[in-house]
């Protein structure tokens, strides 16, 4: 495994976006096991991805402009759903020992979130192939080492948010007003997220 694509794969997952907000959401409103369900969701929205690129389905939504829109619109329409979901409900930030919400929806609302933004699918097109050889036999192995790489570090970087977000969450929205902005601010990151999809191209 190269250097280079490990180096890259961390910043790429590092780099802040609607699966970190989700999980971070996650571990400052339920604590640190909602926060580790949320990062196995957010992770197994990236397999859809993955396989797409790998069989070559990237390409029709590379080359195909409806089909890139029909994904990117309901990608737009869940994450203003999320914010709505959000801002609405009153319980959504508070310090509960036991989650309101089940695992499985935790984890069904983490793959639909990576699973709804086809930018995954182009990126994971043109990101594996530069470290396969195109002389390789075995180029479709390849692929999927670097992927299953891909989603081990995702999982781990967004577990490490999640956790830090449960440790600190006592200290920020045990406070009232703290609990208000945090609503306020994880429904407009959705919203920004929203329409950042939307104003994206191929």
């Amino acid at each position: 495994m190269s250097t280079e694509f490990l180096l890259t794969t961390l910043v790429i997952v590092a780099t802040p976006g609607t699966g970190v907000l989700y999980t971070l959401a996650a571990g400052l409103s339920r604590g640190a096991r909602a926060s580790i369900v949320a990062a196995v969701g957010c992770t197994l929205g990236i397999v859809p991805h993955m396989l797409a690129a790998i069989t070559g389905l990237a390409a029709l939504l590379h080359t195909s402009a409806l089909a890139f829109e029909v994904l990117k619109y309901l990608g737009v329409a869940y994450l203003l759903y999320m914010a709505w979901s959000t801002l609405r409900d009153k319980g959504a930030l508070t310090v509960e020992e036991t989650s309101p919400r089940s695992s499985l929806r935790v984890i069904v609302s983490g793959i639909l979130i990576n699973i709804l933004n086809p930018k995954l699918t182009i990126f994971f097109f043109a990101f594996l192939p530069q470290f396969v050889s195109t002389d390789s036999t075995q180029a479709t192995l390849r692929m999927l080492e670097l992927s299953a790489v891909f989603m081990l570090v995702t999982f781990a970087v967004f577990v490490v948010y999640g956790v830090f977000a449960a440790a600190v969450r006592n200290h920020v929205i045990s406070r009232p007003s703290v609990l208000s902005w945090m609503r306020r601010f994880f429904g407009g990151a959705f919203v920004a997220l929203a329409g950042r999809l939307a104003f994206t191209d191929r």
